[in-house]
């Protein structure tokens, strides 16, 4: 993550507008720490760093190497578990996964906005967006379903078979702009700054314009930390750590111009992680429906 130049690149620049001499910073997800060294040389009086993974303990010994002991505390928990002795003037977090709505990140971001922030106070990043195209990639789609599409010791394996286009990956990170079937459209916009749900579902749309062949919907995100500042792991642009996502349809559907694509997509936080959903209709220019996968 330190080596993906465009997203560190864009944190640091993030912070630097952010932090101001004395602020006080929280950094859920904290990892190396490298957020913790960048606010205390921006000027922070006090930082400090919640991770729950034993990463922390290197991160205690960067802060130390740095002489930054005392300036930055160290908390190893879930940060929907810990209590703060002060109100912060910044909050930063850097735990999405292929896409924002990951394990914990959503609910760690709304708990902290309500119980670390203080009013006023800067969220890092303050606003993300997920967009979504239905994309020709045979070759990424045979990397699902191959393995259980083509006969082996003559046995069924459609129920393995099932699982495969019922998953999700980041494997779409080389998708190129021109394997869009359609345009990208928004799916949701998280702010962060309002946002009350960790669920998300809405339905997406596209009438073809041409011939073509459809394998599944890639997604990914833009991220604004604060204004003027952020990255975006769409195609076509340098490829980040994040990758992108590819959810497959069961099989290739030959789409037309005038054909009707819709799509509803749901993201839903149980236990601690997120399960997804897409269920997709494509229909033909007079209605009648010419394929649901």
């Amino acid at each position: 993550m330190i080596a993906d130049t465009v997203r560190t690149g864009a944190y640091l620049e993030a912070l630097r507008r952010a932090v101001k001499p004395g602020s006080v910073v929280v950094d859920i997800g904290a990892g190396l720490g490298i957020w913790n060294l960048a606010a205390c040389r921006f000027g922070a009086r006090k930082v400090y760093a919640i991770e729950p993974a034993e990463i922390i303990q290197v991160a205690r010994e960067l802060a130390a190497a740095n002489g930054l002991t005392e300036r930055i505390e160290f908390v190893q928990d879930l940060s929907t578990r810990v209590s703060l002795p002060e109100l912060a003037d910044v909050v930063v977090t850097s735990i999405q996964g292929v896409l924002p709505y990951f394990e914990h990140s959503v609910t760690s971001v709304l708990d902290a906005r309500r119980r670390f922030l203080a009013p006023g106070g800067i969220l890092i990043p303050q606003r993300e967006i997920i967009w979504a195209a239905v994309v020709d990639a045979p070759e990424l789609h045979k990397t699902f379903v191959s393995p259980w599409d083509e006969p082996l010791l003559d046995l069924d394996w459609l129920p393995a078979l099932r699982r495969a286009y019922n998953s999700w990956n980041n494997k779409a990170g080389s998708i190129k702009p021109e394997q869009l079937v359609t345009p990208p459209q928004c799916w949701v916009e998280l702010d962060y700054r309002t946002l009350e749900s960790v669920d998300a579902s809405g339905t997406l749309e596209w009438q073809v314009d041409r011939l073509a062949t459809g394998h599944g919907l890639c997604l990914w995100f833009d991220s604004e930390l604060i204004d003027g500042i952020g990255f975006s792991n769409a195609p076509g642009l340098p490829r980040l750590v994040f990758g992108r996502a590819f959810s497959p349809w069961p099989e290739a559907v030959a789409l037309a111009e005038g054909d009707v694509i819709s799509v509803c997509l749901q993201a839903k936080f149980t236990g601690s992680d997120y399960v997804w959903r897409w269920d997709t209709r494509v229909c033909a220019a007079g209605g009648a429906e010419v394929s649901h996968v």
